[in-house]
């Protein structure tokens, strides 16, 4: 079409050819999500190295109302940064723009673009013996712009709370190409509407975030992580009140591993060791963390297992006698989800509830499944201190399983029906994107949606900005 023509022209001249991909061959990485479960067309997939090219190829788009969908390191799982099949979008990868602009150690904040990795942020806060606490397993390729749009979490939300605790300010280029500088490091700002809010875990549907004011944190120098065998999910979540009472803010991380999923990660990683001869049903791992040199966690940690033993909370227990074992714990851990594409496909869900119902939804969503599907393998796993569940589903066979993941819709309705009984959240960290755009409409309050639909067409009236996700 001369339109698609005339848009690529302009582009080009704003951004340069090296930094234009229109051929099929250059955009197939972009137009594919991790998983390979979305592929999606594009007109382009461009490059901008700058806020003021990010607002220039806005502009464009607006002018000639093609639709725009930001993308970082493409690492999501919910399609939210591919484009739709036969649309016609330009993709913004915003990988090129991955500078610290500032960091400010009196004031602990960092001031990073949206291309920067997550690897990158928390190394330059290392520089400056300081801590930037988000924590996840894509953290060497997952960006920054893509943590804030989804609310990225982690394993140490317990602690320091997800990415929208985790922010001050940001700067957004608008869906009109304006750019709006919110890069305000201020933990006390009560003039108005505190609107980075409506940016963090948009996933790309308001606007383009280009860089954010991160806070930092004094680097822990003590650090101390065990893996315990419990009883039952219910033990867990006293186990987790045990700690906090016993160990306040020194507790970083608290996990649930259920045993299929260890069990997997023992099959596909060479390396893996499980902890104990025989993995447990279920499995604990916490870490208590403090920045005083010298602090005696172990002891308290060793103290408060064993009143937890006592208890009959935990069963038994093995502490990390050192950084690399503490490091060999966490890959147990960190190597679930590899571990599970390398099995295959499955049905996966990232779910929250209230802490205090964590065991209630395993204990009933199990049952269901199990009474439908007798021979589901149940692959449970996550941040249990902060009620987020990763819930996915399979058979250990290529055919029952194909057929198993053809009832996917019906899956859902069982273990999202009882996550919105017990006041829960059908998305808890990995964003909506396209693959539950159309599942929240079944457990969104109607008033709920409509504001959000408000807040999109005043921001964005044409709809042009990453259709088709979230709402």
């Amino acid at each position: 079409m001369l339109a698609d023509r005339v848009v690529l022209d302009q582009l080009t001249l704003a951004l340069g050819a090296a930094r234009v991909a229109s051929t099929p061959a250059e955009m197939a990485p972009y137009i594919e999500d991790w998983r390979g479960r979305y592929r999606g067309d594009a007109l382009a997939v461009v490059h901008p190295g700058t806020v003021d090219e990010v607002a220039a190829v806005v502009g464009i788009c607006a002018a000639r109302q093609v639709s725009i969908v930001p993308q970082g390191g493409n690492t999501g799982l919910c399609g939210g940064a591919t484009p739709l099949q036969g649309g016609r979008s330009v993709v913004v990868n915003l990988s090129r723009m991955n500078r610290i602009r500032q960091i400010d150690v009196d004031n602990n904040t960092l001031i990073a673009e949206a291309g920067c990795t997550l690897a990158a942020v928390q190394a330059a806060a290392a520089g400056v013996d300081r801590l930037f606490p988000l924590s996840l397993a894509a953290e060497g390729s997952c960006e920054i712009g893509g943590n804030l749009s989804t609310n990225a979490g982690g394993v140490h939300v317990l602690r320091y709370g997800n990415m929208r605790e985790l922010t001050l300010g940001l700067e957004v280029v608008l869906p009109d190409g304006r750019v709006w500088n919110g890069l305000r490091a201020l933990r006390k700002d009560n003039t108005g509407y505190d609107l980075k809010h409506l940016f963090i875990g948009a996933e790309g549907t308001l606007g383009i975030v280009t860089a954010a004011v991160l806070k930092l944190f004094p680097r822990p120098r003590a650090r101390v992580a065990a893996w315990l065998d419990i009883p039952a999910p219910a033990a867990a979540v006293k186990l987790l009140g045990l700690l906090q009472a016993r160990c306040g803010e020194r507790l970083t991380a608290f996990e649930i591993i259920g045993r299929e999923a260890l069990n997997l990660v023992c099959k596909h990683l060479p390396n893996a060791r499980a902890p104990f001869p025989s993995n447990p049903e279920w499995s604990v791992l916490v870490e208590l963390s403090d920045p005083l040199e010298g602090a005696r966690l172990e002891g308290m940690l060793e103290a408060t297992l064993a009143a937890a033993i006592d208890s009959d909370l935990v069963r038994d227990a093995v502490l990390a006698a050192n950084l690399a074992q503490t490091e060999a714990l966490w890959a147990l851990r960190e190597n679930i989800s590899e571990a599970q594409r390398l099995e295959g496909i499955s049905i996966k869900h990232d779910i929250a509830v209230p802490v205090s119902r964590i065991a209630e939804f395993i204990e009933r969503a199990g049952a269901a499944l199990k009474a439908r599907w007798p021979d589901t393998r149940l692959v449970v796993f996550g941040h249990i201190g902060d009620g987020n569940l990763h819930y996915n589903l399979s058979r250990p066979d290529a055919v029952s399983n194909q057929q198993f993941i053809a009832e996917t819709g019906v899956v859902n309705r069982v273990v999202h029906d009882l996550v919105h009984q017990l006041g829960g959240s059908i998305s808890a960290e990995h964003g909506l994107g396209q693959l539950k755009r159309q599942e929240i409409l079944r457990y969104k309050d109607e008033v709920e949606l409509d504001l959000m639909r408000r807040v999109k067409s005043v921001l964005d009236p044409q709809a042009l900005m990453n259709p088709g996700k979230l709402i």
